[in-house]
């Protein structure tokens, strides 16, 4: 990964501080295939207790990261911006490259042969790199819901989950931040596929959890009291509210992992995996002899 200088830069003895440790918990991550958010790494300094929990502390962990990459003292592939992503066509040299490259990607719909048809979704688009491997592992559909999910959207997973489910049970696996509006969005979901398609899916959220703020000492954050549902939360929970940011990527990914498992049937998930697999050898046999295919066609 690039370590690039773009400008000279002296750093005081607490910013130094602040990019070592830094680069200890992206160079971790790294190793385990992660990469991290800025936010992320914020609550992983928080967790530690490098930093306070303050918004003085965020900006500040941003400043000197930000300078700390321009310096090329910081990784500029260890932290990402999930949020903004450039879109473009794929390109290609001839069609036999296309042929190899579509062997590469050639998919059969693990699910098919399932008792259930399954799909991730989570609040914070963020967050949607950390449960990207266990989805893409198990063939999972995920879904980032950026807050309140749109009518148009949940229109159209109602027709999804409807078109997948005949004969199956039909599971959503749900996570959000464990505050006003984080536990209400399971319960307008809910909501609304009765609307569309009654009794089709069931939503389960598995995280942010009381048992888990509890388990892995989570920080807290105070509660949003312009939030119009934060009376009734703090009834319950107290002033205090806490971000799915907080927990660790890899606790994180080993839930959805755990939860999407449960519903496997891992016999015939690997008579469907040798099937796809025959589908790709035969694709690229046709990419290796392109030039025979096309004089055959021609």
């Amino acid at each position: 990964m690039p370590y690039i200088q773009y400008i000279g830069k002296k750093f005081n003895k607490s910013s130094l501080d602040i990019i070592e440790k830094a680069n200890i918990i992206l160079d971790s991550y790294a190793h385990q295939g992660f990469d991290l958010t800025l936010r992320q790494l914020y609550y992983q300094f928080v967790s530690k207790n490098w930093l306070p929990n303050t918004d003085r502390s965020y900006k500040r962990l941003g400043s000197v990261v930000n300078d700390a990459r321009l310096a090329g003292l910081i990784d500029w592939g260890s932290i990402v911006d999930r949020t903004r992503n450039l879109r473009s066509l794929s390109h290609w040299d001839s069609p036999g490259e296309i042929i190899g490259s579509a062997a590469d990607s050639f998919r059969l719909n693990k699910w098919e042969d399932q008792s259930c048809y399954c799909e991730t979704w989570i609040e914070k688009d963020a967050l949607i790199g950390v449960i990207e491997g266990p989805c893409n592992a198990y063939d999972v559909p995920y879904f980032s819901c950026r807050g309140y999910t749109s009518q148009s959207e949940m229109w159209r997973a109602a027709r999804r989950f409807k078109d997948h489910s005949a004969g199956k049970d039909s599971r959503l696996i749900y996570l959000s931040d464990h505050d006003p509006s984080g536990l209400d969005m399971k319960e307008d979901i809910v909501k609304r596929f009765e609307t569309f398609i009654a009794g089709f899916v069931v939503v389960k959220r598995i995280g942010l959890t009381m048992d888990q703020i509890n388990q892995y000492h989570l920080p807290p954050n105070p509660a949003k009291v312009t939030d119009s549902r934060s009376m009734h939360y703090i009834q319950i929970y107290g002033a205090e509210s806490w971000e799915l940011d907080a927990l660790d990527p890899t606790v994180l990914s080993d839930l959805v992992r755990d939860e999407i498992t449960s519903y496997i049937n891992f016999d015939r998930l690997e008579d469907r995996k040798k099937e796809e697999e025959n589908g790709r050898d035969l694709l690229e046999k046709c990419a290796n002899r392109w030039s025979d295919v096309r004089e055959f066609l021609e």
